[in-house]
């Protein structure tokens, strides 16, 4: 019998390649998820040269520009993900969310054309996979804030909460709470707001929704004691902590415990959602409303070691005289 020669070589050859390629992948996530932008989109921009029908790299390359607010190249990633993974619901959400971000920056015009890519692209995102929580919330969150001439409604806003309290009734009780602020029926936003709280067990997610309600409706003392509570309250996603930070930023409120929070996200784990450049830059903002204006520019420039194209960052530390 004729042997095969070589066999064994090229079995383990191509055994090396899935793994190298699975390695790349978990060490582009995790400098996605420490914040060090430059060098994910350095490494994401050389694996897509070599292998330019790699559909998760490309997924990859538009969160990371995602992050830093590079909307245009983000959705050229995003897009060109799709095409490669039409399949992948993920893939959609995240080009969605990229349309959404530049329409909001948009002539009118150019953010209605954008506004149905949206709705398209989170409507398939929830058709691929419908227990796909962060799409289904996506979706319905277009659906309540979108005008009907682009696809938004109430009622298909109230579909998806529906959905939602079958799979995850935190995110459903946050949809309809949504969809009552909307009516101006803060009674009954307190009521699912209060719902999603109870049902993520008093987590600090649930408690940040709380007090952006609070903040919204100017309820401040409420707000206030929210923050304790989030503060206080099982952490199951780090970047709540950088999110409750920026409420307390944007109410101009008790700016020494926005710092603090700030700190400690960024001695901690943190999470591609809250990546650690806008920690940095959050806490310059800080700083920077504090008067301390030699603190705010070394936060400015952090930030900018880990994401040189944050043009937050940039604009704070021109504002600092750091440049």
């Amino acid at each position: 019998m004729r042997r095969v020669v070589g066999v064994g070589r090229i079995l383990a050859a191509a055994l090396a390649l899935l793994l190298s390629s699975l390695t790349s992948a978990q060490s582009t996530e995790s400098l996605l998820a420490e914040g060090k932008a430059d060098a994910a989109i350095a490494a994401l921009k050389q694996r897509v040269t070599s292998s330019p029908n790699d559909a998760e790299a490309q997924n990859l390359l538009c969160r990371a520009y995602y992050s830093i607010q590079d909307w245009d190249h983000s959705i050229a990633a995003g897009e060109r993900a799709t095409q490669l993974a039409p399949d992948k619901s993920n893939f959609h959400l995240w080009l969605g969310r990229a349309y959404g971000e530049k329409a909001d920056v948009s002539s009118f015009f150019t953010a209605a054309g954008l506004a149905k890519k949206v709705r398209t692209s989170f409507e398939r995102a929830v058709e691929l996979d419908g227990s796909n929580v962060a799409a289904r919330s996506d979706l319905a969150e277009f659906y309540s804030e979108a005008p009907g001439i682009v696809g938004g409604g109430a009622d298909k806003a109230r579909a998806q909460a529906d959905a939602l309290l079958k799979i995850a009734p935190a995110k459903g009780h946050w949809v309809l709470g949504r969809l009552a602020e909307k009516n101006k029926d803060n009674a009954t936003a307190e009521r699912e707001y209060q719902a999603a709280l109870d049902a993520r067990h008093g987590d600090a997610d649930g408690w940040l929704e709380m007090l952006i309600f609070y903040r919204r409706a100017g309820r401040m003392n409420d707000f206030e004691n929210a923050i304790k509570k989030l503060s206080a309250a099982p952490l199951s996603s780090p970047e709540v902590l950088v999110d409750a930070a920026a409420n307390l930023l944007r109410a101009d409120r008790d700016l020494a415990q926005a710092a603090e929070l700030l700190k400690r996200y960024l001695a901690g784990k943190m999470a591609e959602d809250g990546p650690a450049f806008k920690a940095h830059t959050l806490l310059g903002q800080v700083y920077e409303k504090q008067g301390d204006k030699k603190a705010a520019a070394a936060e400015f420039r952090a930030a900018l070691a880990l994401a040189s194209e944050y043009r937050p960052a940039r604009e704070g530390l021109k504002r600092t005289g750091g440049s």
